[in-house]
């Protein structure tokens, strides 16, 4: 389902969103983040025998062509790998280095619903096991593993996840390992994703892992409202990423920063930074914009703008747990319009699960240095909840022109264990956020 396809008032509400964003000027890009090249070859999957047909299958199609690009010999110019308009059936396959995969307008490339033949990898170092079920994890549709220089692209084709038989499993008890994302990149730099519908993943949706230099722009990521932990883009570990200009609406977190998870995040010590997100317009029935619960790797240096969601359970939720470790801090979230959510930001240090019972309960997370400014909200059940932990207070939060309102009375604020200053806050913030000389002027400072 693209968003011709979606229903009316979403499509509006995203059209409307989209023009209040660029109306303020051109708006600014992640244009060089990633460097964009020439592709001095061209390949069609039809060259290798592959039928769009949404029933014959074409894997091995896939793979011969990738093979091809692979094993080319001005490799390093890169080639495009074009899928034509049709539906094309699929198992699982890896790309490789130096490619661009272009999907045509109408182009669908489906996987295949028999998860008794999905292949296994490794779990993630920094997760010590698969994130649902211990040991290995059923890898994801479409995957990359040190890879430099790739682009998914196109004029809004689709890859489709198919995940029902997924989340039937997850729903029903019987899964044997963690279930596949739609789209991993691991270990891997210079990434481009845009113009592509990514839709029906059977879990997280796109996970760079391990990477540096991801650019993912004027992409539309959906599921199901009750598709269970279907994040729309998850960067992980990672560096060097910018998300913006695209629509989200799936059944769980829409961006979720995470870097590992415990003691095996805290011994693998690689942090997510330098993430820019702006421009995202969605719904969830959980956040927006997450970071955590996974933060065990530290996060440092995210700047979340032009944010507007609806239908959703929280706005802006920053989530840590005892057994953690790591740090979340230089976060800035501004210009987020909110319009019926439960919750308009949540900050919390009670969140998540742990893989195993082997985790330090010593190893407190520090959360400090968090702005969160020019965020409006209507039909907001609660304001907010800033929770800290009582051995490790959040420190050095900052809260500026905020505005809910409620659709019964007045939505309320509940803090715990947090230092931190509001200004021109409405309603009025919880007393331990009220100082605005906190830290020597710390939110005038950073308002």
């Amino acid at each position: 389902m693209g968003i011709s396809r979606l229903p009316i008032y979403v499509f509006v509400f995203f059209l409307l969103s989209a023009h209040h964003h660029l109306s303020l000027g051109d708006p600014i890009t992640c244009s060089g983040i990633v460097p964009t090249k020439h592709r001095s070859q061209m390949l069609s999957i039809s060259d290798f025998g592959a039928v769009g047909d949404g029933a014959t299958l074409n894997t091995n199609a896939f793979n011969a062509a990738i093979d091809r690009i692979r094993n080319a010999k001005n490799v390093s110019e890169g080639t495009l790998l074009y899928v034509p308009r049709g539906v094309y059936l699929t198992q699982s396959f890896n790309l490789t280095s130096h490619m661009t995969l272009y999907l045509a307008h109408g182009a669908v490339i489906k996987a295949l619903q028999d998860t008794e033949k999905w292949p296994l990898i490794d779990p993630l170092p920094s997760y010590g096991r698969g994130r649902e079920r211990p040991g290995q994890r059923y890898i994801s549709f479409i995957h990359g593993d040190g890879l430099t220089d790739v682009v998914i692209t196109g004029k809004n084709g689709t890859i489709d996840g198919a995940g029902e038989p997924w989340w039937n499993m997850w729903r029903h008890g019987t899964l044997k390992f963690t279930r596949p994302g739609l789209v991993e990149f691991k270990n891997s730099t210079d990434i481009l994703i845009s113009h592509v519908v990514l839709q029906n993943s059977p879990f997280w949706t796109l996970h760079p892992v391990y990477c540096s230099g991801v650019v993912v722009h004027h992409v539309t990521i959906l599921a199901p409202t009750d598709s269970p932990n279907t994040d729309g883009i998850d960067p992980d570990s990672s560096s060097n990423v910018c998300i913006e200009d695209s629509y989200i609406s799936t059944g769980d977190d829409l961006v979720a920063v995470k870097s590992g998870w415990d003691e095996y995040g805290i011994a693998y010590n690689r942090p997510s930074r330098d993430i820019t997100i702006r421009r995202i317009t969605g719904s969830s029935p959980f956040a927006g914009i997450a970071i955590g619960s996974e933060t065990s790797g530290g996060i440092q240096n995210v700047t979340v703008e032009n944010i507007t969601l609806y239908n959703s359970g929280i706005g802006v939720h920053i989530k840590t747990n005892i057994g953690r470790g790591g740090s979340i801090q230089g976060i800035t979230v501004s210009g987020v319009h909110l319009e019926k959510v439960r919750t308009g930001i949540k900050i919390s240090g009670d969140t998540g699960d742990h893989p195993d019972d082997k985790f330090n309960v010593s190893a407190l997370p520090v959360v400090r240095g968090i702005t969160i400014k020019n965020v409006w909200g209507i039909k907001v059940e609660r304001a907010g909840m800033v929770q800290g932990l009582k051995d490790a207070p959040f420190t050095n939060l900052c809260f500026s022109n905020v505005t809910f309102t409620g659709t019964k009375g007045s939505p309320i604020w509940k803090c715990s264990d947090v230092v931190g200053a509001a200004e021109k806050v409405n309603p009025t913030a919880c007393p331990e956020l009220t100082s605005t000389s906190q830290q020597g002027g710390y939110c005038e400072n950073q308002a």
